[in-house]
């Protein structure tokens, strides 16, 4: 299953999923009540994941009755604006640095290569949809970058998890593009403020279930920038694989429902390119994970 996030008629927040067959979205809390005599969905995503009586069978069933009858009313067409899969995280988005040895070494050298994963955040305030600007501020950055990443969200609240046993608190799949302010991100020798801007972290269009993703991974990434290939890397690259990750970020520390980890980004980013290129006004990032989709922003200078 794909789920997405998105404002329904009345402008609140709710989420649904993408049809089988037919390129559509259905309002899932509104399927429900149109069709079922209780109600048992939360109206949100977040909420969703964090309920301890949720049941993808129970969504699997509420989609198949809601294919049956066809109304109207709880199905949404494709031009839906969608919003980040979860638009306000409930904690900071989880990063890893130089997951990927070229990135590494393109970034530095192969005294680079990390020995264990290299952890850092961006602020739940980040995050914004697929569709949506991304900011240029100059008056902050004038070394704005992409980093097209698969990123892990997490189903199950784990803590202390063995590598083995990691694989079974991941819920889903998504898109994130780690955009990020390079010469803010060295002035101040650390990364969360070069990655932590409003709008600096899209995610979506979509998070796919583990078992739907299955069949695309390891999965290939394909960052595009204006139509030029910027980035085509695949996660069977990883140094540090998503299972090893979940257990030595859960080490001490508890991940919850909803949690998301960027799992990191290969080589051809736009700072270590001869000479740099960095991105401009107006210009259109997009990020394709084969079985989540395209993740497109457009860069606009503010005003």
């Amino acid at each position: 299953m794909r789920f997405v996030s998105f404002y329904d008629r009345d402008g609140k927040e709710t989420f649904g999923i993408f049809a089988k067959t037919e390129h559509k979205i259905l309002n899932l809390p509104a399927a429900e009540r149109a069709l079922t005599e209780t109600v048992r969905l939360p109206q949100t995503l977040l909420a969703w994941l964090n309920d301890p009586g949720r049941s993808e069978a129970y969504i699997l069933g509420l989609y198949e009755n809601a294919v049956f009858h066809h109304q109207a009313d709880f199905w949404y067409h494709p031009e839906t604006s969608l919003l980040a899969p979860i638009p306000r995280p409930q904690k900071n988005v989880l990063c890893i640095g130089k997951n990927y040895k070229d990135h590494a070494i393109e970034m530095g050298s192969e005294a680079d290569i990390p020995e264990a994963p290299v952890v850092f955040t961006k602020a739940p305030g980040s995050v914004t949809g697929a569709g949506s600007a991304i900011e240029l501020n100059s008056a902050v950055t004038e070394q704005l970058d992409y980093e097209g990443e698969l990123a892990v969200v997490i189903g199950e609240e784990v803590k202390d998890v063995s590598v083995h046993e990691a694989e079974n608190s991941v819920f889903g799949y998504t898109i994130i593009n780690d955009i990020t302010a390079r010469d803010r991100q060295s002035r101040h020798k650390q990364f969360f403020l070069g990655k932590s801007g409003d709008t600096f972290c899209p995610m979506g269009p979509s998070i796919v279930t583990k078992d739907a993703m299955a069949q695309y991974l390891p999965a290939k990434i394909r960052t595009t920038v204006n139509g030029e290939l910027r980035q085509d890397g695949t996660t069977e690259d990883l140094i540090f694989s998503v299972p090893e990750l979940i257990a030595e970020i859960s080490k001490g520390m508890t991940l919850s429902p909803g949690d998301i980890i960027a799992t990191g980004t290969p080589m051809g980013v736009g700072k270590a390119m001869n000479p740099p290129r960095f991105l401009q006004d107006e210009d259109e990032v997009s990020v394709e994970i084969p079985g989540i989709g395209t993740l497109t922003n457009v860069i606009k200078q503010k005003a």
